[in-house]
């Protein structure tokens, strides 16, 4: 009994001091989406610049509307993203990014070079890096 015992407390306190990391699924970010924050080469943008965009994810497509629409392919797995541009401003383009979803917020950031996976989420000295930070809309509002 007290092995058992000794067991269960050894379990719990491993099982503890693991975080894993879930990497969402297509489901998790369906839907559309705001940005709440954008930066470039580390410099934050003004809201004035994105307030009104939106991102609408619908399982490996997407549509960003801005002040133009962009439509395109997402292929997505493991914190990886590759953005694929079929109509719009970024036709015939392709983009890395990596993202999470962490407290409700999908973070974004893209490689705007599209030659490699961007190591973080951090775009200071950065030039070809950028950030968006985004809040699931619901019901059809913010």
């Amino acid at each position: 009994m007290k092995q058992l015992t000794l067991i269960t407390i050894a379990t719990f306190f491993l099982a503890s001091a693991f975080t894993i990391v879930k990497h969402p699924n297509a489901s998790e970010l369906n839907g559309s989406w705001r940005p709440i924050r954008q930066s470039i080469g580390g410099s934050e943008l003004p809201i004035t610049l994105f307030q009104s965009q939106k991102l609408i994810i619908q399982d490996s497509n997407y549509v960003l509307q801005a002040e133009s629409v962009d439509k395109g392919i997402l292929q997505y797995q493991n914190g990886r993203m590759d953005i694929y541009g079929k109509a719009g401003i970024n036709k015939g383009k392709h983009f890395t990014a990596i993202y999470k979803l962490e407290n409700e917020e999908l973070s974004i950031c893209y490689n705007l070079a599209g030659d490699n996976y961007p190591s973080g989420f951090e775009t200071k000295g950065k030039p070809t890096l950028f950030l968006s930070v985004f809040k699931k809309e619901q019901d059809g509002k913010e």
